[in-house]
């Protein structure tokens, strides 16, 4: 009698694990088939007002009008991205922590003796939100009236002329880099606090080129006193579109195209991703929102997380190999 009683027992409580299980399971999907019931954190790695801030913000309210849930931005800048993706992974995997990943997160893996998060392991991609090249300036007085001009100019005296970027180990820094060794040219690269500093160089003509991404370099460009000679990316920019790439002004292969792209931590339920994901695609299509991040010199295209992860590997790859090329400490 004790015997079957126990027996009884055991597969009551097997009855009762396996009607939780199931029971879990059934309320897991009905939290992911309702995503989202409650607003969403998106931690963004830059101050706010930051072209990046600005144009995630714009996103977040579309998304927010297609949910019917707020998408709160939460700016947690800092070296590296560190703080922001450890307050990312903070969050859990519930979907309601998202956080902003760019192509500066790709740099920081090379350049960080030890970055304490890896972006292509506790993070998945769910989509790009824009992408961005770099506009090579020169001072609307400058003799060089295309790339082609300034590359033999270049050549001609090595070490006579100088490119000015934003701080050493950035996006901007590490194309003059790139445009130097492909280019196989002699120029000195100066590095500066921030952007007015290399406008205000290369009006002095104390630099004989700037490179920025275009919102910074816009004013400066709108009052007519810089000129683009080129831009960095694969393609034409659309906000610059008679504007020829550095590959058509003579470095053939050459293609920086800075992006941003919203991730969740690994383990988030991919329902919710695929859910996001298709959200995205349509709000990314937007004519206001790709209108509105133009004015920024973005632009706003969405991808498949697939996509992304692709970009991001092989952002690291390239921006590795120019760091070794470049003799950049690691930090």
């Amino acid at each position: 009698m004790i015997l079957r009683l126990a027996k009884a027992a055991r597969w009551v409580a097997a009855y009762m694990l396996a009607f939780a299980a199931v029971c879990a399971a059934a309320d897991g999907a009905s939290a992911q088939a309702n995503y989202p019931d409650h607003p969403v954190r998106v931690i963004v790695p830059f101050a706010a007002g930051g072209v990046a801030d600005i144009t995630i913000r714009l996103v977040a309210q579309k998304l927010g009008e297609k949910f019917g849930q707020n998408f709160v931005i939460e700016n947690n800048p800092g070296a590296g991205g560190i703080a922001a993706a450890r307050a990312a992974l903070a969050g859990g995997t519930d979907g309601y922590t998202l956080t902003l990943l760019t192509n500066g997160t790709a740099i920081s893996v090379p350049l960080f003796n030890q970055l304490p998060f890896d972006p292509l392991k506790q993070f998945v991609p769910i989509s790009a939100i824009g992408y961005f090249p770099c506009v090579f300036m020169i001072n609307t007085a400058s003799p060089f009236r295309t790339l082609d001009d300034f590359l033999k100019a270049a050549r001609a005296k090595p070490g006579t002329i100088n490119i000015g970027t934003i701080n050493v180990g950035s996006t901007q820094n590490l194309t003059a880099e790139l445009f130097k060794s492909m280019a196989g040219m002699d120029v000195v690269l100066v590095p500066f606090r921030a952007t007015p500093d290399v406008v205000v160089a290369l009006l002095r003509n104390d630099i004989q080129m700037g490179i920025d991404f275009y919102a910074p370099f816009k004013p400066t460009l709108d009052t007519g006193k810089g000129r683009a000679l080129a831009t960095s990316g694969e393609h034409r920019s659309p906000e610059l579109p008679e504007v020829p790439t550095v590959a058509e002004g003579g470095v053939q292969g050459f293609d920086v195209t800075a992006w941003n792209g919203l991730f969740a931590p690994a383990g988030t339920p991919q329902p919710i991703i695929d859910k996001l994901n298709g959200a995205l695609r349509g709000v990314l299509a937007d004519a206001d929102l790709k209108e509105r991040a133009l004015e920024l010199g973005i632009d706003a295209r969405s991808s498949t997380p697939a996509e992304l992860q692709a970009r991001l590997q092989g952002d690291i790859a390239k921006w590795g190999q120019v760091i070794a090329t470049a003799g950049i400490p690691k930090q």
